[in-house]
């Protein structure tokens, strides 16, 4: 009697676990059945949400490069370590860095501005997602707007109405006249405006370095140190230069006034 009730025992969690398990997946199923609604239409929606959403998450560092001001200052910082002659230093993850929070410091208003009008009233509920999206997306059409060169932008209108003209001859030649401004248009010329004037910052921030390699290597090429390379006696003189001046100050306040 007590062997077969050390048995039962012993078989008791045994017997238990699979009937756990069941439960567990039956309310697991229940959760999902609850957070997907009824009807093939609306699962097929749902589904397609989800891989919109999925999908926006994973080009989210694309959308940071391409709509904000990240471009202009990331292009200046880079080009800024090229006319010190230095290669690693700051390295790449201070400079994305650096990057990242002068874009952010730029661009609040503007994320301000489109948690406030779209993306918080979505998540109350408040408003669909049809009328949430042109809400966050306008304030960045407006700040891309301020900032794109309007030859820039001719530019993208001109090749997209002559698109529209090849697909449909009925389009007359100002038929997209008044209209808002296009992202697909927009996008490309925003970033080829800030791909300029980032060059442009750069230019002007290597020309100084530039002189003092000019000097240094004038100097040691009178000197007869032709074995010696200009850049190695150089280096210090730009650093201490770029110090002196308190470099770090004038680029970043540069950067964020050339956005206002």
């Amino acid at each position: 009697m007590k062997r077969s009730t050390l048995l039962g025992l012993a078989l008791l969690p045994v017997l238990t676990v699979p009937a756990l398990a069941q439960d567990a997946v039956a309310q697991a199923a229940g959760d999902l059945a609850s957070l997907i609604p009824a009807g093939d239409a609306a699962v097929s929606g749902r589904i397609v949400q989800l891989f919109g959403i999925v999908t926006v998450l994973s080009v989210a560092p694309g959308l940071l490069v391409m709509v904000t001001a990240f471009t202009r200052v990331v292009i200046a910082l880079s080009i800024l370590r090229t006319g010190l002659g230095l290669q690693s230093t700051p390295a790449n993850l201070i400079l994305i860095s650096l990057s990242l929070f002068i874009t952010f410091f730029v661009m609040m208003p503007t994320f301000d501005q489109a948690w406030r009008d779209g993306l918080q009233p979505l998540m109350r509920g408040e408003i669909q997602e049809q009328e949430a999206l042109p809400r966050i997306a306008e304030p960045f059409r407006e700040f891309m707007l301020d900032q794109v060169r309007e030859s820039d932008l001719a530019l993208f209108e001109n090749i997209n109405q002559a698109s529209i003209r090849d697909r449909l001859p009925e389009v007359e030649q100002g038929a997209g006249d008044g209209q808002v401004v296009d992202f697909r248009v927009l996008v490309p010329a925003f970033m080829i405006s800030e791909l300029r004037r980032g060059f442009e910052i750069g230019f002007l921030i290597v020309l100084p370095f530039l002189v003092i390699d000019l000097i240094v290597a004038t100097l040691t090429m009178s000197m007869g140190m032709m074995m010696l390379p200009p850049t190695i006696i150089s280096l210090p003189f730009k650093i201490l230069f770029f110090v002196l001046i308190d470099g770090w100050n004038m680029l970043t306040g540069s950067l964020v006034r050339s956005f206002l």
